[in-house]
């Protein structure tokens, strides 16, 4: 007999066996939909990496009785997967993306769930001399100017589009000099900022997966408090019109919940270690 937690499992998948692993996900899960409602959400690694899922979702599927299985990824693939239809919700970081994805038509309901900030992390001994600056753009700067190392993510995801953002606000392509002072690791934030604390290079990361990581080594914060680092988070429903599988009952109940009152405080009250990591600010539906 399955207990009520083997009916609410969730799925965090993450990498390049992502569609590998949901493929599977849902086989299995599919000839149990009526006795055991799930809806799959595709997110960002930020959300796992932190811890945040892990921490409120199971006050919605006590609630509801309805599982959520998480993709962690990338904003990009997030989107991506929202768009092949193979999630119910995507859940990213990345407003201009999120707005596009709208536009396009492939998800519907875009709403306002939290936000955290950005930070540029590095190591201690500043090498760059860009600790206690306030203007991301120019510490970018300063880091292309001297070739200091740094590690971007370069996977596409909201923390990526962000960098690209403030380096190209800096005036200066990065993509010339990848291999050199420029690494593109490809991967999540947890990996990149593994690659960071071996390599003692530069990063930029979301500060609710700077604050859950623990190898950090020699890194320290470095840059914060810029207003262009400030990290809005969204919620979309998949287009329905689009992918007519899509659970629009359950994954509206979702997302009515994460951006309602019980939601919204579950999120408040996540704070690992004292530390507050998102800040709720649910709104109105935008779309």
């Amino acid at each position: 007999m399955r207990t009520g937690t083997d009916r609410r499992r969730r799925a965090f998948l993450t990498g390049a066996t992502v569609a590998a692993l949901l493929a599977a996900t849902m086989t299995t899960a599919g000839p149990a939909r009526a006795a055991d409602p799930y809806i799959t959400v595709a997110s960002t690694t930020s959300t796992d990496n932190s811890g945040l899922f892990r921490d409120i979702l199971p006050k919605f599927e006590a609630r509801t009785g309805i599982g959520v299985r998480v993709v962690a990824v990338g904003t990009g693939a997030a989107l991506k997967l929202g768009a092949k239809g193979d999630a119910d919700v995507v859940l990213v970081h990345a407003r201009a993306a999120e707005d596009r994805f709208v536009a396009d038509g492939f998800g519907v309901d875009r709403r306002d769930v939290m936000y955290n900030d950005y930070v540029v992390v590095g190591p201690k001994d500043d090498p760059a001399g860009i600790e206690g600056m306030t203007d991301a753009a120019a510490a970018f700067a300063r880091i292309a100017a001297k070739g200091v190392p740094f590690s971007s993510r370069g996977d596409d995801s909201g923390t990526n589009k962000k960098e690209l953002q403030l380096w190209q606000a800096a005036g200066i392509d990065p993509k010339p000099h990848s291999g050199t002072w420029y690494f593109e690791t490809g991967s999540g934030m947890g990996a990149t900022l593994n690659t960071a604390a071996g390599r003692g290079t530069y990063a930029l990361s979301d500060r609710a997966t700077w604050l859950a990581f623990r190898n950090r080594a020699g890194l320290a914060i470095a840059v914060e408090g810029d207003r262009r680092l400030f990290n809005p988070y969204g919620v979309m429903l998949v287009n329905p019109a689009k992918h007519g599988h899509v659970k629009v009952k359950e994954a509206r109940m979702f997302m009515d919940w994460l951006t309602g009152p019980a939601g919204q405080a579950a999120i408040a009250a996540f704070r690992p270690g004292g530390r507050q990591l998102f800040f709720p600010n649910a709104k109105n539906a935008t779309n």
